[in-house]
């Protein structure tokens, strides 16, 4: 599998930071179908970061002993039903969430839906953050990301993914050739 090593490093500067005590590996994917789809989380929040209504990639965080192409195609079942193909890894995004003291290790895949079932959500995927499931052709994404940036937690969530989606399309465009 290819590696674009794609890196960004990036700073939390809607919230003060007062210090950071835990790193979260997480794996995300841009997830993409022969029609030439998107395919995202649409989180409805009320906690601590705020009123905010987000798109994000589909993913989470890595569990113990789980390398990143498993916890990938785990995390892309449970939240959009998919079955997916790894095409390549993109690379990695550095972020913090001050709020929360957290610096997060995003490491972004670019995978091929092949086929969608049942999704698994956990409890408070579904009661807190009421996810859904965006189908999106790729400038109504770039978009949807724009329009969310108006809050702190979009304004972030913006940042480190408009640029990976950016990357994804580069690549799908250079295998298309």
């Amino acid at each position: 599998m290819e590696d674009f090593n794609f890196c960004l490093e990036l700073n939390d500067d809607q919230w003060a930071r007062e210090y950071i005590d835990h790193d979260r590996q997480i794996a995300r994917a841009i997830v993409f179908d022969d029609e030439g789809f998107f395919y995202f989380m649409r989180a409805v929040r009320d906690d601590d970061f705020g009123k905010a209504t987000i798109i994000e990639t589909s993913g989470g965080g890595v569990e113990k002993g789980e390398d990143l192409q498993a916890a990938v195609c785990r995390e892309l079942k449970e939240e959009l039903g998919a079955e997916v193909e790894i095409i390549c890894k993109i690379g990695v995004v550095n972020d913090f969430y001050n709020l929360i003291h957290r610096h997060n290790i995003n490491n972004y895949f670019l995978c091929k839906a092949v086929a969608f079932g049942e999704k698994n959500l956990m409890p408070d995927e579904i009661e807190k953050f009421h996810l859904s499931t965006l189908k999106l052709n790729f400038d109504d994404a770039v978009e949807e990301y724009k329009k969310r940036a108006e809050t702190k937690l979009g304004k972030l969530i913006c940042r480190r993914e408009l640029p990976v989606l950016l990357k994804a399309r580069e690549i799908l465009n250079q295998n298309a050739q």
